[in-house]
Order: structure tokens, then C-alpha cells, then sequence
């Protein structure tokens, strides 16, 4: 993987362009990346991702550790054929599964016993099961097994898990990878700046393709996410690729650039589709609601994905109100497409030096609807 910054500002800590390329095709940063936790981003096709041009999924160690499970995955020729998705895939290491787990698992200085939570069994995982498991799937980024810990958590708690994440990232880049693979380390520290300094300038002491800021989008008020951000970043080499973990609001991700995050992921775009709400330039709409019921417009005039193109509000929220999963289909591809355009937008406003009026702007339309 190459990872080539062509605009940067603030010595790559303010709002940068690049590009990652991996063997299976180029990322423009900054970028979105939708989730396909179980091999599949929920309820579209991978034709319906590349209409919206979608260039990198995500993918999760844990659950498909579990199911379909390494052996099924190796016989089908690793992640990207089983899937049918020939673009680039990241990994997620089980670390998150560690914080969002933690009432089925116990923990231990070489990784994490778990409790399946499909049917109870258990299995261990650590940096070496989780590295062997992402060979196998032969993601194209790879991530690190970290310890991701919970809001709040105390001050010697956090310096234990830093500890635990630096050893662990140091096992993970000692670990063959599959061909072509990239690794990132995570950093983490909780809320404590020097925590996650001393994290970040351990990672980089190992050497990684890129570097994720954990440990964010757990429970914490936004200032503290914006802080481990600052807390975080400047920190982190200037030609390697920052990815935010688990972020997806736009005005957070808005502010992160404005740090010099270059890559996000979030459930949000297919969770709020499935709840029946559409993401649009001015913010959500509730598409599943009663004021819709005769509305004859698109989900958002002007969008060209396949559901604007051709159904109204009205037919949508008929469809989610009558349980039909085509509703759902529908809006997850229109959200989808809705953060691929304004990725693709703020992008063009970086390149363009006006990502300031780009971020402005962006805040204004989308408080117009929380007044």
C-alpha cells in the first residue's frame, strides 16, 4: 500500500487530499467507508455500492471469525471472492468487540476469552488470532488487536490498556500478513492527552502503513471526541493515512478533517435507512413519517442514485410502513450515495483552498434543522 498527500495544510494537521493505493484500486481521502460487518453492507448489492462509488468497505474480524468462520473463508478464496466485491476491503481487528463485548468476555495479558455471542461458546482471541484471521480474509488494510476501553474510564486504567495496545501492536507487525497487505496501529488513552500521545509515538516507533485514532464514538460527550482527536493526531507522521474509527456524524467528521483525519466508518447511513430516515445536504429526513404520506418528490431533489431517480417519499415511507424490506433497500442505497457525494464534495473544496467556507456552510444547513 502507498499512501501519496498531494494538499495539505498546517503541516498535515489541518484539512488534507491524498490518495491510498492498494493492489485492488485507489482511495481518494478524505474518505467514507460503509460497513459490512458480516461480509455484506446491510440490505445492497456490491453493484449498488459501486453505483454509488464506493471505493473501500469494512469488514469485521470478530463476527466473521465466528461465522462463516476461517476454514469457509480460506476455501472461498478469502473475503473478496466470498463477498463478490473486487475493491478494497479494511478489517477491523475485534479490538471494538473487546469495549462493545465486555459483559461476555474476560481479559488477559495475551488477548481477550470470549463468549460467543451467537451461542455461548468460548474461544480466544489475541494479536496472533486476529492477524492469522485478517491473512486469511486477505483485507487490503489490516488493523492492529487493541484493548478499546469505555467512557469513563479511570487514569490507571486507561495507562494499563495503552501498555496492553503498544504490546499487542508490536506482536501484530511482527505477524506474516497476506500479500499485499497493509497494517495500521490504533491509538488509544482514553481522554488523557498524554496517554495518547505516549501511544501515538509508541506506534510510530514500531512502524505501521497508517494510524486510527480508537477509543472514540463510545459513549462520550462530542468535546471529548474532538479532544482525542487534537490529543491524537499531531502526534502521527504526516505522509501516512489517519483513520477515525467509528465516526460518521458529518459535522464531526467535518471537524476532523479540519484536524487532518483522512478515513471514516459508521453503521449511521444504513442504520438510519433501516429506522427510515434519509441523510440529505440539509440534514435527516424521516421519511417513515405521516407528513410524507402524499409527498410525490424524490427522497432529495437532485440526487442521482437509483431511488431518487425513481420512487417518490410517498412510495418509500409506504414501503417501510407495510414492513416491505425494498423500503429499507432503497434508502440505504440513497444515504449511501448521499455521504459518497459529500465526501466527493469536500474533497473538491479542499482542492479547490476553500474548505473553510466548505465547513461553514456545512454547519449552517445542518443547524437550520435543529432550530
Amino acid at each position: 500500500m502507498n499512501f501519496t498527500l498531494y494538499q495539505s495544510s498546517n503541516g498535515g494537521n489541518g484539512p488534507r487530499r491524498g490518495v491510498v493505493e492498494t493492489a485492488r484500486g485507489k482511495i481518494e481521502t478524505p474518505v467514507f467507508m460503509p460497513v459490512g460487518t458480516q461480509a455484506g453492507v446491510k440490505s445492497v448489492e456490491p453493484r449498488d455500492l459501486a453505483e454509488a462509488r464506493v471505493p473501500v468497505i469494512l469488514g469485521n474480524t470478530y463476527h466473521l471469525f465466528l461465522r462463516p468462520g476461517n476454514e469457509i473463508m480460506s476455501a472461498a478464496g478469502g473475503l473478496h471472492k466470498f463477498m463478490s466485491w473486487d475493491k478494497p476491503i479494511l478489517t477491523d481487528s475485534g479490538g471494538f468487540q473487546v469495549f462493545s463485548l465486555s459483559k461476555i468476555r474476560k481479559m488477559r495479558d495475551d488477548g481477550v476469552e470470549f463468549s460467543s455471542h451467537i451461542n455461548g461458546a468460548k474461544f480466544f482471541m489475541g494479536p496472533k488470532e486476529s492477524m492469522g484471521t485478517q491473512r486469511v480474509f486477505g483485507s487490503d488494510i489490516a488493523m492492529c488487536f487493541d484493548e478499546c476501553i469505555p467512557y469513563p474510564a479511570k487514569y490507571d486504567y486507561a495507562r494499563k490498556s495503552v501498555e496492553k495496545t503498544l504490546r499487542w501492536a508490536r506482536v501484530c507487525a511482527e505477524l506474516e500478513r497476506a500479500p499485499n497487505q497493509a497494517l495500521f496501529g490504533i491509538v488509544q488513552g482514553g481522554v488523557y492527552a498524554e496517554l495518547r500521545e505516549q501511544c501515538a509515538k509508541g506506534l510510530v516507533g514500531t512502524g505501521f502503513d497508517g494510524y486510527a485514532v480508537g477509543g472514540v464514538s463510545v459513549g462520550e460527550p462530542e468535546t471529548e471526541l474532538i479532544k482525542g482527536i487534537d490529543d491524537s493526531v499531531p502526534h502521527l507522521p504526516e505522509d501516512k493515512p489517519r483513520y477515525l474509527m467509528g465516526v460518521g456524524d458529518r459535522l464531526q467528521i467535518v471537524e476532523a478533517v479540519a484536524r487532518g483525519v483522512d478515513m471514516f466508518d459508521c453503521v449511521m447511513p444504513t442504520r438510519h435507512a433501516r429506522n427510515g430516515s434519509a441523510f440529505t445536504d440539509c440534514g435527516s429526513v424521516p421519511v417513515k413519517a405521516a407528513r410524507y404520506k402524499n409527498d410525490f418528490a424524490p427522497v432529495e431533489e437532485g440526487c442521482p442514485c437509483y431511488c431518487c431517480r425513481n420512487f417518490t417519499r410517498a412510495y418509500v415511507r409506504h414501503l417501510l410502513n407495510a414492513n416491505e424490506i425494498l423500503g429499507a433497500r432503497l434508502l440505504t442505497i440513497h444515504n449511501i450515495t448521499s455521504y459518497m457525494r459529500f465526501m466527493e464534495r469536500m474533497r473538491g473544496a479542499i482542492g479547490a483552498g476553500c474548505f473553510g467556507e466548505f465547513r461553514r456552510e456545512t454547519r449552517e444547513r445542518l443547524a437550520k434543522q435543529n432550530a
